[in-house]
């Protein structure tokens, strides 16, 4: 192990990891309970996103996973307001009824656009989890001390050093610094990270410099050399979900891990984009005809009102508007109109299992 790995408080100690390994809570069902615990069993940290969950399935899950692993594991959650969580106040893009209408797709959109967060919060409250992670925006110091009074450890996740900040004041035990590799949510909330996003090396430096607080680096690490180079770097440990996707315990649907491994194996472009196209919030994954037939609408950025017929809505709305066409697409086996969340590593993925994986990572990191 590296130096750092073994720094009084260090969160290898806190939480008694074995490895350096964080995977990353990926939501939208990729994270399965077998998944999380098989990560944390071999003595990584095992991450569930939840972020789209419905409270009571989120009690079930947490159940699912500590029947699983007795080893500590982490809960993801989307910090939203309830006001985002619950309103629709954009009109569907008309470029995006148009294909509906076109593809005969049925489209019944949810009363609300999201889970509502403060009550996904409170299951974190009344079945507490070794460790809560949050992304989109930031709580209250008040809710970090009352997870902390649960014997729950708190991560933020920053794309910016001013967000960094922004959880070392309010007392969260680490922070995930996600650089502009990674694939997937952008998980900043600051505009200052939006024109101009970080890599992840120079924004470990940068945020190194203003905090003091144990860093989880995030971005396109895919082997046991990358998780060295992040630690020289100033993290601790090294979060990784592109990795994950494509083992065997991973959620995702054929089609989509299918694209993944054929980038691997050269049979499709390795190609990432940063997009706001599915979600109204910044994403990377593979491009494919949806992101390029789409690509002039990415200007109308929320509530643009120049175009008020092609302007995106902000997440979590657009999410919503879109799930018909990433259901229809799943249905049909097309990946060009599914999300493909990636990191710009994605060519290194390979079909094997998460012990197979970690195995591999550590063998690496060692050697």
């Amino acid at each position: 192990m590296t130096a750092t790995a073994h720094l009084p408080n260090s969160l290898m100690q806190t939480l008694n990891l074995t490895c350096p390994i964080v995977q990353a809570p990926m939501a939208g069902g990729a994270t399965t309970p077998e998944l999380i615990s098989a990560v944390s069993n071999f003595g990584g940290l095992g991450s569930l996103g939840a972020g789209m969950t419905a409270p009571d399935t989120l009690w079930q899950q947490i159940n699912s996973i500590k029947s699983l692993t007795n080893k500590p594991f982490a809960v993801n959650l989307m910090v939203l307001s309830e006001s985002e969580s619950s309103t629709f106040d954009s009109d569907m893009p008309s470029w995006l009824s148009d294909f509906y209408q076109q593809h005969n797709i049925e489209v019944n959109l949810p009363s609300e656009p999201a889970q509502s967060f403060a009550k996904q919060f409170a299951v974190l409250l009344d079945n507490p989890v070794p460790v809560a992670s949050f992304t989109f925006g930031i709580i209250s110091d008040e809710q970090v001390q009352a997870l902390h009074q649960c014997g729950t450890k708190v991560v933020g996740t920053a794309n910016h050093p001013l967000e960094a900040k922004a959880w070392a004041d309010i007392g969260a035990d680490a922070v995930c610094m996600q650089g502009v590799e990674a694939g997937g949510h952008r998980g900043g909330w600051l505009l200052q990270s939006q024109a101009d996003p970080l890599g992840l090396l120079t924004l470990l430096s940068q945020t190194r410099t203003i905090v003091d607080i144990p860093l989880i680096a995030s971005g396109g690490i895919m082997t046991g050399q990358d998780i060295k180079t992040v630690q020289t770097a100033g993290a601790e440990l090294a979060q990784m979900g592109t990795a994950f996707l494509t083992t065997h315990e991973s959620g995702i649907n054929a089609t989509y891990k299918q694209q993944l491994l054929n980038v691997a194996t050269g049979k499709r472009s390795a190609q990432t984009r940063l997009t706001r196209l599915f979600s109204g919030k910044q994403a990377r994954g593979l491009v494919n005809e949806y992101l390029t037939k789409f690509a002039k609408y990415e200007q109308f950025i929320n509530n643009d009102k120049s175009d008020s017929k092609n302007t995106l809505p902000p997440y979590p709305q657009l999410n919503a508007m879109t799930k018909p066409m990433r259901a229809w697409a799943g249905q049909q086996q097309n990946p060009e109109y599914l999300s493909l969340w990636a990191g710009q590593g994605v060519a290194q993925v390979k079909a094997e299992s998460v012990a197979e994986l970690m195995e591999r990572l550590m063998g690496e990191y060692r050697g």
